[in-house]
């Protein structure tokens, strides 16, 4: 199965859709070389009204979940407002996801993925993304009723006031404008579920981490059911990992990767910026390093401090441009703009660690090479 080589064309940009053609000729192509039995899955025009029409359960009376689709966890999860999440993804019968552009996969038409969003034990949303016929992902969310028995259909511009939190905030349900927002910033609408996230190599120090559901959906076990074709053999080999001097830089450019490099990459949007937080999984250097690190602020956002001259300055997080944002709930300052209401105080303790040390190993080689 890991020697399939899919036969769908990679994505030209970071913008373009894929037709109804390419599904159907990935399919085909799986269909041929391995002998599997080939089911399209028509994808949906319209969301349906309920979450239990869109197929994640297998019994809708008791909300017991298709054992059919694949429960997964990225290492490296977005964080929102401390939601405990649940994913995930189903693949049409006799498809296969192309992997041959690492940085974009190309999922079969009818693919679909769910996102359960509870706090303290309360499901409050489920977000819910298809792939459609004419190529596009569908988007939309569903509001889960105060007794947890049913879940609604938002409308397109999403609803505030879904859950109460800390300091008189509360979590918002983003409308559809808002979710495309980030999830068309980069090279894939599909930002949890890809080649780093699914690493077996995972970050034993990455905040927030999730449990792993049974069985492990990563790289190996999606290349060996022949779920992932045409995914590079230096990749098979060697699952791809963050390279960093230290345990926790490791995980601070994981974090940036996860919560902020589907908007600040080097083929999206926002790449006039020179901010590249997104890791490459075929890359020979950390693009969050070289564009932090010493890297002047391009322009100063309202309300941050006139001393915030460099994104990364070791040794001083506190007049560190990238961390004035993460820690700021401004909404002209706050980083990220969209899907927070408070700071994540364990992701700004992480980053002014990973910036301290920044700066004492710089004076220790300085101070090495002065000793020579």
């Amino acid at each position: 199965m890991a020697q399939v080589s899919a036969t769908a064309q990679r994505l030209k940009s970071g913008w373009s859709h894929r037709s109804a053609a390419v599904g159907a000729i990935l399919a085909m192509s799986f269909v041929v070389l391995t002998g599997a039995p080939a089911i399209p899955q028509p994808a949906t025009a319209n969301p349906p009204s309920t979450l239990q029409e869109t197929g994640l359960y297998a019994d809708p009376v008791t909300l017991q979940v298709d054992s059919a689709h694949l429960a997964f966890a990225p290492q490296y999860p977005l964080w929102s407002d401390g939601a405990t999440k649940r994913r995930w993804i189903s693949l049409p019968p006799g498809t296969a996801i192309d992997g041959s552009d690492p940085e974009a996969w190309i999922f079969p038409v009818g693919t679909r993925f769910w996102k359960e969003f509870s706090f303290n034990g309360e499901k409050v949303e489920t977000r819910y993304l298809e792939r459609r016929a004419d190529g596009q992902w569908l988007y939309a969310a569903y509001a889960w009723s105060d007794d947890g028995r049913e879940a609604q259909l938002v409308s397109v511009r999403g609803r505030r006031g879904a859950y109460p939190l800390a300091g008189g905030r509360s979590h918002t349900i983003p409308g559809v404008t808002d979710c495309k927002a980030c999830h068309q910033g980069g090279p894939s609408e599909i930002l949890g579920f890809g080649t780093l996230q699914l690493s077996s190599e995972r970050d034993a120090g990455a905040i927030h981490a999730e449990l792993q559901p049974e069985p492990h959906v990563d790289l190996a076990h999606l290349v060996d059911r022949g779920l992932l074709v045409g995914l590079p053999k230096a990749l098979r080999d060697a699952p791809p990992r963050i390279a960093a001097a230290t345990a926790t830089e490791r995980a601070a450019l994981g974090y940036l990767h996860g919560n902020c490099g589907h908007c600040h990459n080097e083929r999206g949007s926002l790449q006039n910026i020179a901010l590249f937080l997104r890791h490459r999984a075929e890359t020979t250097g950390e693009p969050a390093l070289a564009s932090t690190v010493a890297q002047p602020v391009r322009k100063p956002a309202p309300g941050q401090s006139p001393d915030a001259v460099l994104r990364v300055e070791p040794g001083h997080p506190e007049r560190s441009g990238l961390v004035q944002r993460v820690s700021s709930r401004s909404p002209a300052l706050q980083m990220p703009p969209l899907g927070t209401e408070l700071i994540d105080d364990e992701a700004v303790r992480l980053l002014y660690r990973w910036i301290e040390e920044k700066g004492a190993s710089i004076q220790q080689a300085h101070a090495n090479a002065e000793g020579r």
